[in-house]
């Protein structure tokens, strides 16, 4: 794992036009997106198509194909990688789920991380869901997005986002509150008439 500074300064570098840093990030941020794909990825069902290598590898093409963004520190950096796979999981998902009525992948929601969760919810219906909280409060849905996505710590999240870890842990329930309720809606009950 790369140190905070040394990803910092190697974004600074690429930022400004240096080509050998960005072959230098790639490298020391690899293992590191890799490993957090693959806890992600590994409760999925074993014949899972998506592997953890294919979400690195297209989070990093979207990274260097898009619109070019300018990263402030490694949080920001690993915030913005851990949004992009979320969009990806979500973009396989709804694509399997269209293929095979039916089928989809499992993640959870609760206080766990992508490094310790367990299935229980469908990641079209979370993201769908995530999609609507950001319109409604973008500052949650980006604290779902990196802690559950990233596995960004508290702290690391209050850092980036510029709020105390008091805020962040108090929206990080919040969000999920809202969530749940949009992902659980309580059953429909017949009128007598």
């Amino acid at each position: 794992m790369a140190s905070p500074g040394d990803l910092t300064l190697l974004l600074r570098k690429i930022d400004q036009g240096d080509a050998n840093a960005e072959a230098e990030l790639i490298e020391r941020v690899y293992g590191e997106l890799k490993r957090l794909a693959a806890q992600f990825l590994r409760h999925e069902r074993q014949a899972h198509t998506l592997q953890a290598t294919a979400l690195v590898n297209e989070a990093f093409m979207r990274l260097a194909g898009g619109e070019k963004i300018k990263f402030t520190d490694r949080t920001h950096f690993f915030a913005v990688a851990a949004q992009i796979m979320r969009r990806l999981l979500v973009d396989h998902a709804r694509k399997r789920t269209s293929q095979k009525r039916g089928g989809g992948n499992a993640i959870p929601l609760d206080d766990s991380t992508a490094a310790d969760y367990q299935p229980s919810l469908e990641v079209t219906q979370l993201g769908a869901a995530l999609d609507r909280l950001e319109t409604m409060e973008p500052r949650q849905a980006k604290i779902v997005e990196m802690r559950y996505f990233g596995g960004m710590s508290v702290e690391e999240i209050g850092q980036h986002l510029g709020i105390s870890t008091r805020t962040v842990k108090r929206d990080w329930v919040l969000a999920r509150a809202t969530l749940y309720g949009e992902l659980n809606p309580p059953p429909k009950t017949k009128s007598a008439s």
